[in-house]
């Protein structure tokens, strides 16, 4: 993959926890990632493959770091739950 060199500042305290420059590189590339495809202006499938994974990896890795793979609307959500009724079996009274 093409690479071009961006010159980042990082706070000195950040230095200070023990990572190595290659470790702050790829949280840095990660988190870019990240905050692309939470705006939506990237696929799972495209940002796995700009981490170097496949998308399920990539997925893996969002709920390994905590950040909701789905995010639904209010109408989506709620659409959803209809939906899931409708294809709950009938209780037996």
């Amino acid at each position: 993959m093409l690479e071009t060199p961006l010159n980042v500042q990082v706070p000195g305290k950040l230095l200070n926890l023990g990572l190595s420059q290659e470790e702050i590189q790829h949280r840095i590339s990660e988190w870019l990632v990240f905050s692309l495809f939470s705006e939506g202006k990237i696929s799972s499938g495209k940002a796995g493959k700009l981490l170097g994974l496949t998308r399920l990896e990539f997925i893996e890795l969002l709920r390994v770091r905590g950040i909701a793979f789905i995010n639904y609307s209010e109408d989506e959500l709620k659409e959803e739950l209809e939906s899931v009724k409708k294809l709950a079996p009938k209780s037996k009274k």
